[in-house]
């Protein structure tokens, strides 16, 4: 059995699940992809970071394509470009869970890695009032354009991971190994809960 594994992190807005995952990749002494994915996606795949940033966590019309492509299977050249970027999304990810030891945050990392005995999944998430107060003390929001961002990106989240995940239910503790309110005990106490757990599962050398 492989010594590499991974940590799969989706989250909620506002949450601070990207902190926690830095924090928490920087405490294992192993790699951190969130945005820094977008850019081996494109450099393995030859497709322009720009148009993988664009479709990044982009839900697709699930129903109607689900439909169009049961009726009419469709070439590779005849795919809609978002799903060819996820595509590229799930070699990539396959490649480094190969290679290395890495924190993933969000991009159905857990569903694509599913077959993984050394996978960790972990759901982030906090109370909206937890989620307004991080949101707007990071990006100078008013309460309410924050609660509104955080509301469309959380759609948009939940839509792009339910469609691809199949099995899996955005949020559900089922779907997750661990789901963790970071609200409630803060960020630096989240990973501290979550190396402690990677620790009990043995995973670390």
């Amino acid at each position: 059995m492989s010594d590499k594994y991974v940590i799969a992190i989706s989250r909620q807005y506002g949450s601070g699940g990207h902190e926690v995952g830095r924090k928490l990749a920087a405490k294992l002494g192993i790699k951190f992809y969130d945005k820094e994915l977008l850019g081996k996606i494109a450099k393995d795949s030859g497709m322009s970071e720009n148009l993988v940033e664009f479709y990044d966590e982009m839900p697709t019309r699930s129903l109607l394509f689900s439909l169009a492509m049961d009726a009419y299977p469709m070439s590779f050249a005849e795919v809609p470009l978002n799903q060819k970027v996820y595509q590229a999304q799930v070699e990539t990810i396959k490649k480094i869970a190969e290679e290395e030891s890495c924190v993933i945050i969000g991009r159905c990392a857990d569903s694509i890695l599913s077959d993984s005995p050394n996978l960790v999944s972990v759901f982030i998430h906090a109370d909206m009032d937890a989620k307004i107060a991080r949101v707007v003390d990071r990006e100078g929001l008013t309460k309410e354009k924050a609660k509104e961002k955080i509301i469309k990106t959380d759609k948009k989240r939940s839509s792009f991971y339910n469609f691809y995940s199949v099995d899996k239910k955005w949020g559900e503790a089922n779907s997750h190994d661990l789901t963790v309110d970071s609200g409630k005990i803060g960020i630096d106490e989240t990973v501290v809960l979550l190396y402690n757990y990677i620790k009990l599962r043995g995973l670390l050398k």
